[in-house]
């Protein structure tokens, strides 16, 4: 019989970071009859492979499965290899562009490489809902369509908005829901994974688990990740994402330059230290015990271990210090003074996480002679921020301590923040 940690030492791990937990007591009580019986619960998230790379957002979830894959229970990485030719219409306003059979299977594969970078690869149960959605056939569809109602539908906020707005909702996007419940039944899931605005499908499926005679899952919700700016999700297209895929010093450099307070996030959220030990660490950093410095300096080692070495995240965090501590790298860059304050630099400064108009700030910096000049540059792709290609916005952190280091054709300057 398979042993596993008390109820108490599972929820410490299994807690963080959860938006949400429905029902949480069912959750203990599914936890604490594993323990007696010593057979692990069966935790699912699904991915859909819609696209090749995945970055720091995508982790989250695959970080919890580890959780609880660390703990001794079973964890399935579902990939929707069906559920991906509809496209998940959660937060769309329009219907996604399909994608070809061929796109799926080669993206599934890479999701394959990259996951395991987390997750256990013998421990781990990979599955395709293409296996029995593909064996549902016309009947099964429509048996499976009549449990639910159109209205029950657009209850979905997303969905109601689209057709208060007059926007087309294809037929096919109602059946998402659905069949994302149906995998749950056909993998007999105790707990299903999923981003807080996966809501109304992972509720699809205890409904159809209890419909299928089964015990219905437990729904575990984690927050969207904000990306680098700590406003917006990370999205590659907004440009502040982190590439699983990145080089070593890239991902590090990317991590030093997160604000303090997204930091406590990112520990939460992108580590497998227990809730408990991040308090401890905080209160280490509010005592004056543990400089927040080091703190972000111990994230960024930790996630880019993580995906590399251990010796990779040693030499980044070197060359990081060498370049923006010691200015031993960069000691023949120029330095200018900018102020933070300056007119048309800022242009938002309700938060402490501020977005500056880096036209305005090659300009202030003596790399273009005017916006318009710079604004050609950026267009040619021959600005760099902090060694790498500018990628759409830059923001800075009013209370962060390094300027960035600009490069325009041959021509660098770090920037040193006064005002």
């Amino acid at each position: 019989m398979q042993s596993f940690p008390t109820l108490d030492d599972q929820l410490d791990l299994i807690i963080k970071g959860a938006a949400e937990i429905i029902p949480l007591e069912a959750l203990k009580e599914r936890i604490t009859k594993s323990i007696a019986t010593g057979k692990p619960m069966r935790i699912k998230a699904g991915f859909d492979p819609t696209a090749p790379d995945l970055h720091l957002g995508h982790t989250v979830l695959i970080r919890k499965l580890k959780h609880f894959q660390d703990l001794g229970h079973t964890v399935i990485f579902l990939i929707g290899d069906y559920t991906g030719l509809i496209g998940d219409p959660t937060g769309k306003s329009q219907t996604r562009k399909a994608l070809t059979r061929e796109e799926l299977n080669a993206n599934a594969e890479t999701y394959k490489d990259q996951v395991f970078k987390i997750l256990d690869s013998e421990k781990t149960e990979v599955r395709y809902n293409s296996e029995w959605l593909g064996k549902l056939g016309f009947e099964g569809m429509i048996r499976l369509a009549a449990k639910f109602t159109v209205s029950q539908m657009l209850e979905r906020e997303d969905f109601h908005k689209r057709f208060q707005d007059e926007q087309p909702i294809s037929v096919h996007e109602l059946l998402y829901p659905m069949v994302q419940g149906y995998d749950s039944v056909m993998l007999e899931c105790d707990v299903e994974l999923g981003g807080t605005d996966q809501k109304f499908n992972l509720m699809r499926g205890r409904d159809l688990q209890r419909d299928a005679g089964q015990l219905p899952q437990i729904v575990l919700m984690t927050p969207i990740l904000e990306g680098l700016d700590g406003v917006q999700k990370m999205s590659k297209s907004l440009g502040n994402a982190i590439g699983i895929h990145e080089a070593p010093g890239e991902m590090y450099g990317k991590l030093m330059s997160i604000s303090d307070e997204l930091m406590w996030k990112y520990w939460v959220f992108l580590t497998d230290l227990r809730a408990s030990e991040i308090s401890e660490m905080q209160a280490q950093v509010a005592s004056g015990v543990l400089h927040p410095m080091q703190a972000k300096k111990n994230l960024a080692w930790s996630i880019t271990r993580d995906f590399h070495s251990d010796a990779a995240a040693a030499a980044a965090g070197e060359s990081w210090a060498k370049q923006f501590q010691q200015r031993g790298v960069s000691e023949d860059v120029p330095v200018v003074q900018v102020s933070i304050e300056a007119e048309g630099l800022v242009a938002i400064s309700d938060s402490p996480t501020i977005e500056m108009r880096i036209a305005k700030l090659l300009v202030l910096a003596g790399l273009a002679s005017s916006t318009g000049e710079a604004t050609r540059k950026l267009a040619e792709n021959a600005v760099s921020v902090n060694g790498e290609k500018f990628a759409g916005k830059f923001y800075v952190t009013v209370k962060s301590a390094p300027g960035p280091t600009l490069r325009l054709g041959k021509k660098s300057v770090r920037v040193e923040w006064v005002g």
